[in-house]
């Protein structure tokens, strides 16, 4: 029998898997395949709990992949996760299932908003968001988060004063991706409060809430403040927190009546059903094994994430960003003095690892690569070890 917690020291080849993240890192970034480092795209290099295989066994030894129906026990194992990790009740009727948070939030912008609106994203945030949101015909307004003793935090004041009545719709990474922010109780008030005075469709993208450091609590959106149900979207998914990226499955939670319907219609409009792979992985998952797991997962995380910051911060000019959630270290590299190509080439050259770009995540990402760090143990002291060298000169 597989072991409830699977052995995250295990390095798995996943070259030649059709893994974006491996196979994807020589023709994208020019780091070598040989004997470059994959700390890019967020999925981790670690199986699954041993439930969630067992689940993907059992359909291949039916061996009948037909069309998935009564999806009562897939609703309510997201109904007891969100009970008992979050403490937010939910009704079965709330949920939709999309191909992923990505699709959950493209739907929201076509569901809520019309080409020629303005979607604020509270930058340097998530890339996907502006993507979608660019590529549906509406406009990106970025309100930056300001930088405050390597943290991030929400500049209400700036942000009401930059609003110029075409907004209609706020997205919010909680936790916050790339920084690694879990924000408190009352900055998600005062997000909820801002979304109030300029009349915004609220859309929560939780998908990172499941890995939290010791120490940090998350607060679900919806338990902040019920004055702003009837505006407040909600996401979260599987995917991130088990490594099911590849099943493209995510939640969409609404509560209120109308913008429900007003979503379910869209789905609708678009003949939009979730695959059977998603469904029973995501049951599988949301299990009291599947939480055992995630508990083992964020102690090596955080093992990790102790690990690559005491590397990192050893070196001049550095600095990387205290992370209270997420598998996904932000570093400052402003402290060198370099210009962005040339500690961007000494990383990806040099120390021949591919990362995340700053920019791509929008204004006040310039100086800053994303690294993944959810990877075996030895594999992040190898990153370090390449990063001192490559940075030697400043020693």
């Amino acid at each position: 029998m597989a072991p409830l917690t699977p052995d995250f020291d295990e390095e798995i080849d996943r070259f030649g898997t059709h893994s974006s993240k491996w196979d994807m890192m020589q023709p994208l970034y020019g780091v070598p395949a040989e004997d470059g480092l994959a700390m890019w795209v967020a999925d981790m290099d670690f199986r699954p709990p041993a439930c969630v295989q067992a689940a993907v066994q059992r359909m291949a030894d039916h061996g009948l992949y037909g069309y998935y129906g009564d999806d009562t026990g897939y609703r309510d194992a997201i109904r007891w996760w969100m009970q008992e990790r979050h403490g937010w009740a939910v009704e079965r009727d709330w949920i939709f299932s999309t191909h992923g948070l990505v699709n959950g939030t493209a739907l929201c912008v076509d569901a809520f908003t019309r080409p020629g609106d303005a979607v604020v994203l509270m930058t340097p945030v998530y890339h996907a968001f502006a993507r979608v949101i660019r590529a549906s015909g509406r406009e990106v307004h970025e309100c930056r988060l300001a930088l405050k003793d390597n943290r991030y935090t929400m500049d209400f004041e700036a942000w009401d004063a930059q609003m110029t009545g075409a907004e209609t719709m706020l997205v919010l990474c909680s936790p916050h991706n790339p920084g690694g922010r879990v924000w408190t109780r009352e900055e998600l008030q005062g997000v909820a409060d801002f979304a109030k005075r300029h009349d915004l469709i609220l859309v929560s993208d939780e998908i990172h809430h499941d890995l939290v450091m010791p120490g940090q609590n998350h607060t679900a959106m919806a338990l902040v403040d019920d004055s702003i149900a009837d505006r407040l979207v909600m996401m979260s998914a599987t995917t991130k927190t088990f490594n099911l990226a590849g099943t493209h499955i995510g939640n969409v939670i609404i509560a209120d009546p109308n913008l429900r319907a007003r979503f379910a219609a869209r789905m609708a409009g678009l003949g939009l059903s979730p695959n059977s792979f998603g469904l029973f992985m995501a049951e599988a998952a949301y299990s009291p094994e599947g939480a055992a797991w995630v508990d083992a997962l964020v102690a090596y995380l955080d093992g990790n994430r102790r690990l690559f910051d005491d590397g990192v911060n050893a070196i001049p000019g550095l600095a990387s960003m205290p992370l209270q959630a997420t598998y996904l270290s932000w570093v400052d590299f402003s402290g060198t003095g370099m210009e962005r190509a040339e500690f961007t080439h000494r990383v990806e050259q040099g120390a021949r690892i591919a990362v995340n770009h700053g920019p791509t995540f929008g204004s006040g990402g310039e100086d800053f690569l994303r690294f993944n760090i959810a990877t075996p143990r030895a594999r992040v002291a190898e990153a370090v070890k390449r990063l001192q060298e490559a940075f030697g000169d400043l020693q």
